[in-house]
């Protein structure tokens, strides 16, 4: 069984993201061990100065970068990463997971996104689409995605 950790910036706010969420860690241990590790958010004013974000995206990459579990493949989502469809993501686990690699962090910034620090610690820039979502939605998103990346692998019937 593999490692699977959402590292994430702030906490979900919403009991229906709270519920998908849940329900998605729960499909995931046929096949993983999952957690979802959350990261304070670092506050800013109503409207911040570009210098004020830039601190904002240091500060949450330090933290984020804190929590990484030791030796875990890293794959951070980013509107610019590489998209992916789902059999290609289960194909790159598997790949990942083959070379003896059997921990896997996928790491959400918070509504600014993630620090350059983070960016270039990660194995892979992963874009979920180029359309922007909360990064809250963002959580339940990748979840559903793992559940369906490890379905596949497994050649279970959730994927069609």
């Amino acid at each position: 069984m593999i490692g699977l950790t959402v590292l994430t910036v702030g906490k979900l706010k919403e009991s229906w993201m709270r519920e998908g969420c849940g329900e998605y860690l729960k499909r995931l241990r046929l096949w993983s061990h999952p957690q979802v590790v959350e990261v304070e958010e670092y506050r800013l004013p109503e409207n911040p100065a570009p210098a004020q974000i830039a601190a904002c995206l240091e500060r949450e990459g330090e933290r984020l970068l804190e929590r990484v579990p030791k030796g875990a493949v890293i794959a951070a989502l980013c509107i610019e990463g590489r998209q992916m469809s789902s059999e290609q993501l289960s194909q790159w686990i598997e790949r990942s997971a083959s070379t003896g690699r059997g921990e896997f962090c996928f790491v959400i910034g918070g509504s600014y996104g993630l620090s350059e620090t983070v960016k270039r610690a990660a194995d892979l820039r992963l874009s979920m689409s180029p359309m922007t979502f909360p990064h809250q939605l963002a959580r339940v998103m990748v979840l559903e995605q793992l559940y369906r990346a490890l379905s596949i692998s497994a050649h279970a019937k959730y994927h069609k």
